[in-house]
């Protein structure tokens, strides 16, 4: 290769545009997408890619890539998955603080591998809180090694972050611009980086189990985030517990009794569900009758539900075989809503007003002037100001706060979910994985395929697969991939290669040399984001690893990996989004993430240079 490339205009004016575009991301007048527009802009009015070819980028397969990965997460999402993912992590965790660490961010690493990585992370947040609320773990202690893991899981696919996402596109677009001889770099296959994930999420819950986790503070004993979630209910309202079913046998004394008996009964815990014949359903009105062979959910301490069932001669069971739909935590649970002064409540009870059979709530307690009310609570009138805890489906209690008689406090769910759906979208998404896996087919259309299939089964409605879509990161994508392509046609990218290894002892080992490439592609990452890294820098690494005998698709590899390796700064999205619940401070980002970031480089080359 010729290292003594003479600098063109056209390079002179990439190179002012890749510094453009730093300087403008560093200091943040401007916002990124934005600013990746008048780059995007600046390249078709200056000739450095041809206008028929400056708005390819919105097509290419690295971009529809990104796009069906949304899709395919929100249409998870729907079906409730990772809240029953909680429940089965905390089974397993046995009570243990380091088990339960491990467990969720091998798991959540796993699943990142499939979706963009803020997706991930924005699905367990409730699932960490919720754990959290249940084991006394507190958030800062969980949060960052669960984004670390999310970060670190992305790489054991080609699809789990964008850079690796946009790697293929960028290696295939370098291939008309490769000197006479050099080979033809081919796309890796969907798995190709499965070994270095595993190493890399092996490292991190290393990492975190035996020093970074140590290095975190406890934010004060503060367990979840100031929402309403099961703690805060325990605490506040003296409403603790798990749900159990219980099964009316012949011998019941039940047998007969209408649900609002069974309430009044001495020890009763709380009866949210019944299921009687093929009807199961939450909040069941007072009258309604219970049978042999009927099964109640009941939720309080497991003592008080076993005395219960005991006195009652009922069957006990603490797997919800009946209502795990019903119950699932993205479908229904408890809330708060103020009675106002213009309510058509006020000075009427919950049994005059029926709420569970008209409204589908069921009433669990009233704070009234910071008195608690819980004892025969459906027999209060209601006064204006009342603060009503209810237990209810999300899309009953909104439908409930529509009519203006209740003032819903908590945030919940407000979108349909669809648990009912959960196996078929787990048997789309497992077909559209063989897919990529076993055809020659393009992952982009791998992966629309399953959107297809999720929008068809119902899983996922058009309009919420929309509103899924951050548009913000597809446009800064499909923006700044231009920038990549001139980096590499006008030749800058091979004139500073060029111009690198002059400066370099002529011995330097390749290790060496992506060492660098890994840090530089690092610092790039915390400065213009990880897509903008990745398309600076993978021209880059491929006419280097020209110019030094290497193999360019390694060297390529280590800057898609590099760019996602920001444990340390809120640039990074996923970080971002932990630091405010978990009160990070950035010393404390820097003294935890900078280590790591440190191991993920070297392990990164370790691998690489294993299998390539």
């Amino acid at each position: 290769m010729d290292t003594a490339l003479a600098l063109t205009t056209d390079m002179k004016l990439v190179l002012g545009l890749v510094g453009f575009t730093m300087v403008m991301f560093v200091f943040e007048r401007i916002r990124p997408d934005v600013v990746a527009l008048v780059v995007l802009v600046l390249l078709g009015l200056t000739g450095l890619v041809a206008p028929q070819e400056i708005f390819n980028g919105f097509s290419s397969n690295a971009v529809m890539s990104i796009i069906a990965t949304m899709i395919l997460g929100a249409g998870l999402d729907r079906t409730g998955a990772l809240n029953r993912l909680a429940s089965w992590l905390l089974r397993r965790a046995h009570g243990s603080e380091e088990r339960l660490l491990t467990l969720t961010g091998a798991i959540a690493g796993l699943n990142s591998s499939v979706m963009q990585n803020p997706s991930v992370l924005a699905l367990y947040l409730p699932v960490a809180s919720r754990l959290s609320s249940r084991t006394g773990l507190t958030l800062p202690r969980l949060l960052l090694p669960l984004a670390c893991a999310i970060v670190m899981g992305g790489s054991l696919t080609m699809v789990g972050t964008s850079p690796l996402i946009l790697l293929n596109d960028l290696l295939l677009a370098a291939n008309s611009n490769l000197p006479s001889g050099a080979a033809v770099l081919e796309p890796l296959q969907m798995f190709a980086p499965l070994p270095i994930g595993l190493a890399l999420l092996a490292t991190c819950l290393v990492y975190f189990r035996f020093w970074g986790n140590k290095r975190l503070h406890d934010g004060n004993g503060k367990g979840a985030t100031p929402a309403r979630t099961q703690s805060y209910f325990a605490k506040t309202y003296g409403i603790e517990g798990d749900v159990y079913e219980l099964t009316v046998t012949a011998d019941s004394p039940l047998v007969g009794m209408s649900l609002g008996e069974a309430e009044a009964l001495h020890g009763a815990p709380l009866l949210l569900a019944l299921k009687t014949k093929d009807e199961s359903r939450l909040s069941p009105p007072a009258d309604a009758r219970i049978w042999v062979g009927s099964v109640l959910g009941a939720m309080g301490s497991r003592q008080q539900v076993a005395d219960f069932a005991q006195n009652q001669m009922l069957r006990m069971s603490t797997r919800l075989r009946h209502f795990g739909d019903l119950f699932n935590p993205s479908r229904a649970g408890i809330s708060e809503a103020v009675v106002p002064a213009t309510s058509r409540f006020l000075g009427k009870t919950a049994s005059e007003l029926a709420l569970r059979k008209n409204l589908r709530l069921s009433l669990l307690a009233v704070n009234r002037d910071k008195q608690v009310l819980r004892e025969n609570v459906r027999d209060v009138a209601l006064r204006a100001g009342d603060m009503l805890v209810l237990h209810s489906i999300w899309s009953d209690l909104g439908e409930s706060a529509k009519s203006r008689d209740l003032v819903v406090v908590t945030d919940y769910p407000k979108g349909e979910q669809r648990p009912h759906k959960l196996k078929i979208a787990l048997g789309i998404f497992a077909v559209t994985m063989l897919v990529a896996l076993s055809s020659n087919l393009p992952v982009s259309i791998a992966l629309m395929t399953g959107v297809a299939g999720m929008l068809l089964a119902g899983v996922i409605h058009i309009d919420e697969a929309y509103a899924s879509i951050n548009w913000k990161t597809v446009f800064l994508m499909a923006c700044l991939i231009p920038l990549g392509w001139a980096m590499d046609s006008s030749g800058a990218a091979a004139w500073v290669a060029g111009h690198s290894i002059e400066q370099l002892p002529a011995a330097t080992p390749g290790w060496l040399l992506q060492l660098a490439l890994g840090l530089l592609t690092t610092a790039f990452s915390l400065v213009i984001s990880h897509v903008g890294a990745a398309i600076v820098m993978v021209p880059l690494a491929i006419n280097l690893a020209l110019a030094a005998g290497g193999d360019p698709t390694a060297f390529a590899l280590i800057v898609a990996l590099s760019a996602s390796n920001n444990f340390m700064t809120a640039s990074n999205p996923v970080i971002s989004m932990v630091t405010g619940p978990a009160g990070y401070t950035a010393r404390e980002l820097w003294k935890v993430g900078g280590p790591l970031s440190l191991v993920y480089t070297l392990v990164s080359v370790v691998m690489v240079n294993l299998l390539f």
